[in-house]
This record gives C-alpha cells, sequence and structure tokens, in this order.
C-alpha cells in the first residue's frame, strides 16, 4: 500500500478541535452544529457551489460509477428519480465471497491504528462529503422525492451532523477504559502481586448496513460511522431505489481510508440486481457481525429473528399520535400541525398519523372548540400553507414510489374525509407524482376505525380520531405505543394533570415526547448532538439516534495482561 497522503498529524490538527466540540456537545445537548444548512454557505475553501455541485450530479448520471472494489461481477444499476427522469447509473455488483474475505484483511491496520485516529479519518470522510453537499443534495432529491431544501438539509448538513455524532459516541465509549494500566495488589509481607494489562478496543466483525428510500444518507450514516469508528469494516447495502447517496459516500470513504494509509476495502457497496433480494443472503452469512437497518416492520423483525449471529439495530414502523387537550395558542396549534402533516408528504418515520382529539372539543385561547370544529380549522390550515402550487412543491416533495400513492388512494375510503388530497404539478418535472395530504375523520370507539388508526399508513395520510375524553385518549395513546410502538408523540395542553400524565404515559412506554409546540419546531424533527431519534424501548425501534447504547456493542475490550 502507498505511503499514507493524510498523516496522523495532520488529521489531529484538521480535526480534532470538531471531535472535541462534537464531545462536548453530547455531553451538555446544547444546540452545535459544524455543518452549514444555507446553500449559500457552500462554494469557498474547496466545496462545491450551487452550480458546481449540479454540474457533478449530471456528469454522474448515464454513466459508470466506478470503485474499484473487490470481487466485481457485473453491473447493475435502474434508479428512476420520484420527479419522473431515469438516473442511468450502473453501479458495481459484487461477489460476496471474494468480496468479504478482501473486507476483513485491512481490519488489523484498523484496530491498530486506535480510537482516536479512526475518528479522525472518520470526521475527514465527514469533510469531504460536507464539502460536496450540493451534489448530495441533487442525489438525495432524485432518489427519495424530498424537495430540493429538504434533500440539501436533511440529506446533507443533518445527516452529517448524525454521523459525527455517532463517531463522537464512539470515541467516548472506547476511551472509557484506559488503553494500558499497572496493576499491583499488596501481598502483606510478600511482594506485592503486579501485572501491566493493556485494553484494546476490537471490533464484531463486518457491518451490514441497509439503506431505506426515503432518508439514504440521514438514516444511514449513524449505523456507518458507528460501525468505522469502532473498526469495524462496513458493507453499504443501498435500497435499490436510492443507491447514488450512499455509492458517492463509499466512494469518498474508500478515497480517504487509500490516503490516510488503510486498506480501502474497510468501506464497501453491495448493489443489488433487480429483484435480487440480497440483503436476506447477507444478513444471515456468519461473517456479519453488525446489522444497521431502517423501513419495514415485517423485515425487521425478520432481521431481529434469523440473523442471529449478528447484533441488529433497527428502526421499523410506528403509529405516531398526538394528543390534543387544550392549548393557548390555537392559531400557533394548528400552523404547527399542518407543517408537521404535511413536510415531505408524511413520508418521515417521525411524522404523526393519529390525532386523538376529546368527541366534545377542547378548551382555547379562542374559546371552546369542538371536534368538528378543530378538524375543519386544521384542514383550512393545511389547505392554506398548501394552497399556492409553488410553496407546496417545496414542501412536499414527490410520492417516494407507488406504494405510497395507492395507500393515499386507499385511505380516502376509511371514514368521511375532512380534507382530500389534491394533484400537484411540478413546473420543472411534469411526470413527479405530488399529492398534497388527506386528513380522514375516524370514530374511535367504533371497532371498524380501529382497524386503520391502529395500522401504520405510511405517506400523506392522518386521521382525526374522535375520543370520548383526554384521558380515554391517553389510555389509545398507551396502548398504541405498547403494540405498535411510536417514533414520536406530540401533545397539547394548558392542564398540569394533563401534562403529567401524558409524560407519565411516555416515560412507561419509551416514547419521545414533544409538549405543545407551536413555533418553528416541529415533533418530525429531531437535532443531532441534543434529540434522540427513537428510545430503542418500544416497537418502532430497537435502537436510538444516537445513545451510548447505539456504538457500545459495536466493539469488545479484549485484555492483555502480562508480569510488570
Amino acid at each position: 500500500m502507498a505511503a499514507a497522503q493524510l498523516s496522523p498529524a495532520h488529521l489531529a490538527e484538521r480535526h480534532r478541535p470538531t471531535l472535541d466540540q462534537a464531545l462536548e456537545a453530547i455531553r451538555t445537548r446544547a444546540y452545535w452544529s459544524p455543518h452549514p444548512e444555507h446553500p449559500k454557505a457552500y462554494g469557498e475553501n474547496g466545496s462545491l457551489s450551487a452550480a458546481d455541485g449540479l454540474a457533478a450530479h449530471r456528469a454522474t448520471l448515464g454513466s459508470r460509477f466506478e470503485l474499484d472494489q473487490p470481487g466485481t461481477d457485473g453491473w447493475t444499476g435502474g434508479e428512476v428519480s420520484p420527479y419522473g427522469p431515469a438516473l442511468g447509473v450502473e453501479y458495481p455488483h459484487a461477489d460476496v465471497d471474494v468480496l468479504l474475505p478482501a473486507m476483513r484483511a485491512g481490519m488489523g491496520a484498523w484496530r491498530e491504528a486506535g480510537p482516536e485516529t479512526r475518528a479522525l479519518v472518520c470526521l475527514e470522510i465527514l469533510a469531504r462529503i460536507s464539502a460536496r453537499t450540493h451534489e448530495f443534495a441533487h442525489a438525495v432529491m432524485h432518489t427519495s422525492g424530498q424537495a430540493f431544501m429538504m434533500a440539501f438539509q436533511a440529506g446533507g448538513p443533518h445527516a452529517q451532523d448524525r454521523g459525527l455524532e455517532a463517531v463522537a459516541y464512539a470515541y467516548a465509549e472506547q476511551s472509557r477504559t484506559p488503553r494500558d494500566a499497572e496493576w499491583s495488589k499488596p501481598q502483606g509481607k510478600r511482594d506485592p502481586l503486579q501485572l501491566r494489562k493493556a485494553f484494546t478496543p476490537v471490533a464484531r466483525g463486518i457491518a451490514l448496513m441497509i439503506g431505506c428510500n426515503t432518508f439514504p444518507t440521514w438514516n444511514g450514516y449513524p449505523g456507518l460511522f458507528a460501525s468505522l469508528a469502532t473498526g469495524n469494516a462496513v458493507l453499504v447495502k443501498p435500497h435499490p431505489r436510492a443507491v447514488l447517496p450512499l455509492a458517492l459516500t463509499v466512494r469518498i470513504a474508500r478515497e480517504v481510508l487509500a490516503e490516510a494509509g488503510f486498506d480501502p476495502n474497510l468501506v464497501a457497496l453491495a448493489a443489488e440486481r433487480p429483484g435480487e433480494g440480497i440483503a436476506k443472503t447477507l444478513a444471515v452469512r456468519p461473517e456479519i457481525r453488525i446489522i444497521d437497518y431502517t423501513g419495514s416492520t415485517s423485515f425487521g423483525d425478520w432481521l431481529e429473528e434469523n440473523a442471529r449471529q449478528a447484533q441488529v439495530y433497527t428502526e421499523k414502523a410506528g403509529v405516531n399520535t398526538v394528543v390534543v387537550d387544550s392549548t393557548d395558542d390555537y392559531r400557533g396549534m394548528l400552523a404547527n400541525l399542518a407543517f408537521s402533516l404535511s413536510l415531505y408528504s408524511g413520508q418521515m418515520c417521525t411524522t404523526p398519523q393519529n390525532l386523538l382529539i376529546p368527541r366534545d372539543g377542547i378548551a382555547t385561547d379562542a374559546g371552546h372548540k369542538t371536534y368538528d370544529e378543530v378538524v375543519t380549522d386544521l384542514a383550512a390550515a393545511m389547505d392554506g400553507l398548501l394552497g399556492d402550487d409553488a410553496r407546496a412543491n417545496g414542501l412536499l416533495g414527490a410520492l417516494v414510489n407507488p406504494d405510497v400513492k395507492a395507500r393515499l388512494e386507499a385511505a380516502a375510503g376509511l371514514g368521511e374525509v375532512a380534507l382530500a388530497s389534491r394533484e400537484v404539478t411540478h413546473p420543472d418535472f411534469p411526470d413527479a407524482v405530488v399529492r398534497t395530504p388527506l386528513v380522514v375523520k375516524l370514530d374511535g370507539s367504533k371497532p371498524d376505525a380501529e382497524a386503520a388508526y391502529m395500522s401504520e399508513c405510511f405517506g400523506p395520510v392522518s386521521f382525526a380520531v374522535s375520543v370520548d375524553s383526554t384521558t380515554d385518549a391517553l389510555e389509545l395513546l398507551r396502548r398504541t405505543v405498547r403494540e405498535k410502538g411510536a417514533m414520536t408523540v406530540g401533545a397539547y395542553t394548558t392542564s398540569r394533570e394533563v401534562e403529567r400524565a401524558v409524560e407519565e404515559v411516555c416515560l412507561e412506554e419509551s416514547a419521545q415526547l414533544s409538549l405543545n409546540l407551536t413555533g418553528g419546531v416541529y415533533v418530525n424533527q429531531t437535532a443531532a448532538f441534543s434529540d434522540f431519534h427513537g428510545s430503542g424501548g418500544n416497537p418502532a425501534a430497537n435502537a436510538a439516534l444516537c445513545d451510548s447504547a447505539f456504538v457500545a456493542n459495536r466493539f469488545r475490550v479484549v485484555e492483555v495482561r502480562r508480569p510488570a
């Protein structure tokens, strides 16, 4: 292997201050981010401008995506943008019997590098990704269907923050045990027993990161960087409809690893042929010792039950719920909910689905509002937010796949429609499938309605569920989280007693709670270094992004002791 172009000293000078700030941020939970959110912040100091990022994206389309990784036995592709155009990119298809041994070959040197060097290499990878944020934004937009600004922020700086957060946790956990220790045990009049002990964080093996269609980088980076920073090799298996953002990530990671003097095969891509379904095959191979997965409950359950040789981290589906008891800012509540339900056409694992509203109505600063009035006013707020097509396109993005469109159309028959979904034409992409959200009224006391509101309906669909009282709403909330899981819970109340009661439900059922959000923070958004995404304590996910538990079991500490 060629001499390292990135020495440990250069990496430390460039990135150790950022690592220290990240460690402080996860300790204090204060706001911090080294990655600018505004597109105009890029274009200097080696980062791509908006024009350069678009040009780089267009240059990738219709081409073969070379990675020079072992075991390539053909080429595969087929991504079609939710906005219409085919991407035309072909990716190397891997013979895993060749690739997996090659990935293991570099793990010894990666282990010996130690936690700090691994962390700094990961930060260099993230820095190079950040410099190409404009390019990544187009790749995320045209694989996930996110509107450009959301693809830029969520697929760029917010995803990079989540990756950096995982690196910080990984470094902190590996550094908890000292590298060396002198041990001396007194023996009275005899000489003490003396040993010299060495403690080395040792990776589990090869990690498999199974990417998702909707947030390939945001959901993919935590597992990828947590595994890499703890010494594991990482095989990235993207969703077939969203390969490009993760292929770009793999290419950059391989370049940095090689420049730092490590085997680039520590990170590799496993793109699949149409219908191949290699995730199931890879998941049970003995070389795979860690799996990160975001997606459907059915496959997440399958992984947990069948990939017994691996430590499995899953984010699956849940039924996110908002309890509406009362509010002192009625207009603010409606505006906040309208935005939360509309953002990215509800295609977020954190988007609220069920709004539990007492059938007798709620107390507000605008007077008492009946259930029907609350639902009508919410529909009007959403209609006002999305009434202008340009604004609607910027907020909604496109439906990510035909399954979402089918669910949306079927949901209109589940109850009384309070807000019908309408088609929106995109001025730049006439083939984009853009739909405004649907709001359906359901009677929570009727058994036939339960099948609808107790199942996740992923996409731009929400249910306004009438309940007998706030007490009944809290009981339904508890049952929903316990049986179906939830990534988020929201509540609106002016009552301290109700607030304590909903907190108690969420503490007992391990659900992340947002109370009385009426401004520019929304229940379906979480900030890296401060907010935990999921809890790992209910059926929606068995892990949280990001906490110590997310990284600590990706490595073990091996001790070597010898006489002093």
